[in-house]
C-alpha cells in the first residue's frame, strides 16, 4: 500500500468512525471528561488524542510495519486537527 492510499483508507476510516461515533469533537471531548473523573484532573481533548497518538506510536516501536497502527495514527492526526480548529 502506497502512502496515498493508506491517507484514503485512513479518510474513509474517519468517515465511518464519525458515523458510527458522531462528531469527533464532541467524542473526545466526552472521553476527556471520563478521564478527568479518572485521573483527578482536567484533561482536554487535545490531551486525549494525543494521548491516543502516543499509544499508536508505542505499539509501531514495536512493530514499525503494522498498518492497522500506522492508519489509526493518520486517523487520530486527523481528528487532532477537528479539536483543535
Amino acid at each position: 500500500m502506497t502512502g496515498e492510499q493508506m491517507l484514503r483508507c485512513t479518510a474513509c476510516l474517519v468517515a465511518d468512525r464519525r458515523k458510527s461515533y458522531g462528531d469527533p469533537a464532541a467524542s473526545m471531548a466526552a472521553v476527556a471528561a471520563r478521564w478527568s473523573l479518572t485521573l483527578g484532573h482536567p484533561v482536554t481533548p487535545a490531551q486525549v488524542v494525543l494521548c491516543l497518538i502516543d499509544l499508536k506510536l508505542a505499539r509501531l516501536m514495536h512493530d514499525p510495519a503494522h498498518l492497522d497502527s500506522a492508519i489509526d495514527l493518520a486517523g487520530y492526526a486527523a481528528v487532532l486537527r477537528e479539536v483543535v480548529r
